[in-house]
């Protein structure tokens, strides 16, 4: 008899991918899986090209995708991130050697479900595997603590294009900064020690680079950056620049 746990709401057992950046780690952890009677599909692989392929031509509920992926630090993150990118259904949890805080919130910010360290048992990794395709997060406390810490911290302001090149120099950052903080020409003029017409020069040419025409739309391009980063922000942040903008207009 299977657990109720094994099965997803259309009845089928769990399939799971297991990218790790070492061979051998990658069919052992499969073997182990395939030994449990939660999951049906159970995949390995050691190299990109293989998840690629194998994502392509069959749904995977979950993978499991090591953090340093084909002798490149951090490369796991990224293909997470290009494994959701193909199929919204999948989830992931990243395999970390040292569950550290950058690494911790990293794999969240990247979209994944739950991190799992090596130095862990591996009769957890079923459970952890269940739990994810059921919708839960796996992590544990201290884990967690490292993700709430990192939604406290402001996130640094990025104007960028679509290749991640800046579009806008030091002083232009530090005027559109001010500008999503809701602050007047006259204010900005004020925290950067410049002068108004400086500033109202300045923001001429954030309109022009940037292909808005008013401060309101230089906000909401501003929080559509943000929103495309992965990041663990609410989004809240943006919401309460873009009403102080809105208020200021008419001090301009």
């Amino acid at each position: 008899m299977r657990n109720s746990d094994s099965f997803g709401e259309t009845g089928r057992s769990i399939r799971v991918l297991i990218a790790d950046n070492h061979p051998m780690g990658a069919q052992l952890l499969a073997d182990a899986l395939r030994r449990s009677h939660r999951f049906g599909t159970v995949l390995a692989a050691n190299r990109a090209a293989e998840v690629a392929a194998i994502s392509a031509d069959q749904a995977v509920d979950v993978a499991l995708i090591s953090a340093d992926f084909e002798g490149e630090p951090g490369r796991g993150f990224k293909l997470a991130q290009e494994v959701q990118a193909k199929s919204t259904e999948t989830k992931v949890v990243i395999l970390l050697d040292i569950p550290d805080r950058d690494s911790v919130v990293q794999a969240f910010r990247a979209g994944c479900h739950g991190v799992f360290c090596r130095a862990r048992s591996v009769k957890d990794l079923p459970k952890c595997i269940a739990c994810v395709h059921a919708g839960q997060i796996w992590a544990n406390s201290q884990e967690l603590g490292y993700v709430l810490a990192a939604l406290r911290e402001p996130q640094p302001l990025r104007v960028v294009n679509s290749t991640g090149v800046p579009l806008l120099t030091k002083r232009e950052m530090a005027v559109v900064k001010c500008v999503a903080e809701g602050l007047t020409n006259r204010e900005t003029a004020a925290q950067l020690s410049l002068s108004e017409h400086t500033v109202k020069n300045y923001m001429f040419r954030i309109f022009d680079k940037l292909g808005v025409s008013s401060r309101v739309e230089l906000v909401l391009y501003v929080a559509s950056q943000l929103q495309s980063e992965p990041s663990l922000s609410s989004g809240s942040d943006a919401c309460e620049a873009l009403s102080a903008a809105s208020a200021s207009i008419g001090a301009q």
